[in-house]
């Protein structure tokens, strides 16, 4: 095993309105998406920094896959994740669990994205 680099090395968030998911990822963490060119997919990219940590990934619609509550939940880096959530959900998402301490490793918010995909929060303060 590798231990140089970081496990993930891209999500998707899928999606099934696309300029309404776009909207609130925008909104909620303040960046610009970028669309890529991958054949049968659409993906909106979010901001890549291959020079800093963190993993890479986008917002990607398909025919005949759906986004929702599936199994994976994607945590986003926060200054704060309580200012997140009220983007959040100001720009048309919900809070599944409010802003909770997870001890030492700081805090956390669950939310739903518009289209129905639970997303994660996190910040240490």
């Amino acid at each position: 095993m590798n231990n140089e680099r970081n496990i993930v090395g891209w999500f998707e968030i899928y999606v099934q309105d696309m300029a309404r998911a776009k909207k609130f990822y925008e909104h909620t963490f303040q960046v610009t998406l970028q669309k890529l060119d991958s054949g049968g997919i659409e993906l909106w990219a979010f901001p890549m920094m291959p020079d800093k940590p963190g993993c890479p990934g986008a917002l990607a619609r398909m025919p005949g896959k759906d986004s929702g509550t599936g199994g994976t939940i994607i945590y986003f880096h926060t200054a704060d994740c309580a200012v997140e959530a009220a983007r959040a959900v100001a720009a048309g998402g919900r809070i599944q669990r409010e802003k909770m301490s997870i001890g030492q490793h700081g805090f956390i918010v669950l939310a739903y994205d518009t289209e129905g995909n639970m997303i994660g929060l996190h910040s240490m303060k």
